[in-house]
């Protein structure tokens, strides 16, 4: 799912992470929030992508222009 997250990034841009969720439920049918949740983290710490805080409950997701390779 994590390379999943990063080409739909590539190919859409920053976008919120409840538009990222709908795009990857898309492709993989149901798909939790806290799945979500978890595969950006492991992309962030691996400096990837960078999530930060639009309002309260919307993030924003972006990747961070550093290639690296994704387990």
């Amino acid at each position: 799912m994590s390379l999943s997250i990063v080409e739909i990034l590539e190919k859409k841009g920053p976008m919120t992470d409840i538009d990222l969720l709908k795009d990857l439920r898309s492709n993989f049918g149901e798909v939790s929030f806290r799945e979500l949740n978890r595969e950006l983290m492991k992309l962030e710490l691996a400096g990837i992508l960078r999530v930060s805080r639009l309002t309260k409950g919307k993030r924003q997701v972006e990747l961070t222009g550093k290639k690296s390779i994704i387990d």
